[in-house]
């Protein structure tokens, strides 16, 4: 018997691709492997294109995430081929735009990290409490608060009312915090910058924060091809040589 003929279990779909067989019958019924046909005894029988469709979803999932790779299977076997590739162009898309809005972050950060930060230049106004700050940058006061508490922020307290008091150097740190956060850096993570950039004034910090997420980008693109690759064998049914 061929491998294109052979039947296959759900439970021998799952220890292919490490999950329960329990999941192998929820992609089933979720319409990311196509439907199955079930014996005279109500078990279901699969078969090669449920086992390459399964290969499919697994190599569209690192690229494109969950959502996006469950909704194309889903319009593939829906017959909507229309509707899975404005799926897959859509999250090449949003990519792309990621990458632009890193471009302009990263020109954003230089130039935050290099304002001059003289803590004994007061601003014009004087210094400012947090809801003028949360106005300045277009912030909520709560989430000054947050960065606050883990750590990134440290304004200093009046003596007099005990209210929060923001020098110059805390609204740079602020507005540097909400773009590293615009570009998806975590805040454990946003921590050594603003230690690097308080120690030494200098912005290599940045630049690695930037680079590394470039490199995220570039893999997720990579993984995006590769997915892509495979949902072309999978609508031609002309599988890639390994698998033949």
């Amino acid at each position: 018997m061929s491998r294109t003929d052979a039947a296959l279990r759900p439970v021998d779909l799952a220890r292919m691709a490490g999950v329960s067989t329990q999941q192998i019958r929820n992609y089933v019924d979720a319409g990311i492997l196509p439907p199955a046909a079930r014996t005279p005894a109500g078990y279901r029988r699969l078969g090669d294109r449920h086992r390459r469709a399964l290969v499919t979803f697994r190599a569209l999932l690192p690229g494109y995430g969950p959502e996006t790779a469950r909704e194309v299977m889903r319009a593939v076997h829906a017959e909507d081929i229309a509707l899975a590739l404005t799926l897959v162009d859509a999250g090449h898309a949003a990519l792309h735009g990621q990458r632009l809005s890193l471009q302009e972050a990263g020109k954003a950060l230089e130039a935050v990290a290099e304002q001059n930060t003289d803590t004994s230049a007061p601003f014009r106004s004087g210094p400012l409490r947090i809801g003028e700050v949360a106005a300045r940058l277009g912030l909520r006061t709560s989430a000054l608060r947050v960065w606050e508490s883990a750590g990134l922020l440290r304004p200093r307290r009046d003596p007099g009312t005990g209210y929060r008091v923001y020098g110059p150097s805390d609204v740079r740190d602020a507005r540097m915090i909400d773009l590293l956060r615009q570009v998806r850096y975590p805040l454990p993570q946003i921590r050594p910058v603003l230690d690097g950039l308080r120690r030494t004034g200098g912005s290599e910090a940045l630049r690695t924060v930037i680079a590394q997420r470039q490199e995220g980008l570039a893999q997720r693109a990579t993984a995006m091809l590769e997915g892509s690759c495979r949902l072309h064998h999978y609508l031609t049914g002309n599988p890639p040589a390994e698998d033949r």
